[in-house]
Parts: structure tokens; C-alpha cells; sequence
């Protein structure tokens, strides 16, 4: 009876090793170097963004992506979310854009305002290029629905080159348009 517990501890044992060495493994992401343009036209590639990570994440920083990337793959690259963070009000779904600020666990109103993403620190002006859902619903008129057709369209046809495109937006009429152009920035 005994030799067979010996043996069924040494099996478990090296099923343990086994398990323990077939884990993945995480690999850093590397950072900039500090040479390298941010907007990754320095290193030859047009095909990465930068994005600032900042708030309840492990290294809070720049974080260099592959266009495409989502704000869940720019959390992962600042080393991931500190343990008890609330990410059930971020969209990690949703696509980020070069030279983004992404916020992790901290509400817009626990932000000094120029340190708001969709923010210039001139004014008050919501970056149409960077602005967050809830940070588009605080401008007049702009509620959950059209909130999110500005980000479609952002998404769909790149960045807002002037205030003017957002009357390509489906909803922004003349009336809209103009209650919205002095407060909003590209």
C-alpha cells in the first residue's frame, strides 16, 4: 500500500513540474526608445501607435501598439491593471488612436480637466480625435446615441481633420453644428 502512495505522490509531482513549465508566458512589451518619434514614423513602421496609459495600471507610460490595437491590448502593455480595479465601465472593445490618453479605473470627474483624454487644457475643448464616450455626452446637445456615431464615424474614416467634418456625422445638422464648434477641437 505504501509503495503505491510513493508512486502516486511522485506521479502528481511531475504532473506539477510538467503543468508548472507549459505555462505561457508573458513578454514585456518594449518601450520607446527615446530617439523614436512618437508617432512611430522614426522607427519606419506607420503601422504602430503610441498611447499614454495612465491611472490604476502597473507601469503607467507610453505604450507602443499595432495599428488596430484596443484599449484592452493598451492596458496588457502598461503591464495590466492593478488588482481591485473596476474595468466594468471601460470599453476595452474599442479601438485606440495614435497619441491617445487612456484613463484605467479613475472616473472623468477625479481628473484634474486638462488631463481628461477628449481634453486640450485650452478652455475646456473635447477632442473630437480622443474624446471617450461619457466625455462627448458632456456636450450640449450630445447624448448616448450620437456620442457613439462620433466615435463611429471617427472610427470608420480616421481622425476628424477639422471642427467642420463633424457635420458629416449622421444627426449633426447646421443647428447642432453650430452649438458645438466652439467647444470642440481636433
Amino acid at each position: 500500500m505504501r509503495a503505491l502512495a510513493v508512486v502516486a505522490v511522485v506521479v502528481a509531482v511531475i504532473a506539477a513540474v510538467i503543468a508548472w513549465r507549459s505555462r505561457p508566458a508573458l513578454e514585456p512589451m518594449a518601450r520607446p526608445s527615446a530617439d523614436a518619434d512618437v508617432t512611430g514614423s522614426a522607427s519606419g513602421s506607420a503601422d504602430m501607435l503610441v498611447v499614454a496609459v495612465s491611472g490604476h495600471v502597473r507601469r503607467p507610460g507610453l505604450v507602443r501598439l499595432p495599428a488596430g490595437s484596443r484599449v484592452a491590448d493598451a492596458i496588457d502593455g502598461a503591464g495590466g491593471a492593478l488588482p481591485g480595479t473596476d474595468l466594468s465601465t471601460t470599453n476595452l472593445a474599442r479601438k485606440v488612436a495614435d497619441g491617445e490618453l487612456i484613463v484605467v479605473g479613475l472616473a472623468p470627474s477625479a481628473m484634474p480637466a486638462a488631463s481628461i483624454g477628449g481634453s486640450t487644457g485650452g478652455g475646456g475643448l473635447v477632442n473630437l480625435n480622443t474624446a471617450t464616450l461619457e466625455q462627448l455626452q458632456t456636450l450640449p446637445g450630445v447624448g448616448p446615441v450620437l456620442a457613439q456615431r462620433i466615435i463611429d464615424y471617427r472610427e470608420q474614416n480616421g481622425h476628424f481633420r477639422s471642427v467642420a467634418d463633424l457635420r458629416k456625422v449622421t444627426g449633426i445638422g447646421d443647428a447642432r453644428y453650430n452649438e458645438l464648434k466652439a467647444r470642440v477641437t481636433v
